[in-house]
């Protein structure tokens, strides 16, 4: 299986991709490196990319478990290195939880799935980086 992605410059520091779906998205950088500042940076992108596919496995494993959350959210950091190429060396994600009656051990089977078995970047991730991961729970 592979995928196939195309991406066309649209001017300045600006491009646009696309996805197998046929949805785009804009990638850019800030004024201050050449760019309009109208596009997500590829860097953070790789973070939402992260988060993205783990919180597809968290939720759909819980559904499955029968679990209700009434709001999830993930806060991705990503911390570089000093000399170019300058990459990810370590990333942390924080899963956050919001509801009444949590459960946290359905969540933490959840995220543990995901961090171990299904999310495919995370497994990326860790080629090139230290993958730290904490749960957060929040009564509404």
């Amino acid at each position: 299986m592979s995928h196939i992605v195309t991406t066309e410059w649209k001017g300045n520091l600006q491009f646009e991709s696309d996805n197998p779906s046929g949805k785009t998205i804009l990638i850019d950088t800030s004024p201050e490196h050449g760019g309009n500042n109208e596009g997500l940076r590829p860097k953070a992108m790789m973070l939402a990319a992260l988060a993205g596919c783990s919180g597809l496995d968290v939720v759909s494993v819980l559904e499955k478990m029968k679990s209700t959350i009434s709001d999830f959210k993930m806060i991705t950091v990503g911390e570089l290195t000093e000399e170019h190429p300058m990459y990810y060396h370590t990333v942390s994600v924080e899963y956050h939880f919001y509801g009444n009656n949590l459960e946290p051990a359905k969540i933490e089977k959840a995220v543990n799935l995901s961090v171990e078995k299904y999310c495919g970047v995370m497994e990326m991730f860790r080629k090139f980086a230290t993958v730290k991961t904490s749960i957060h729970y929040h009564d509404n």
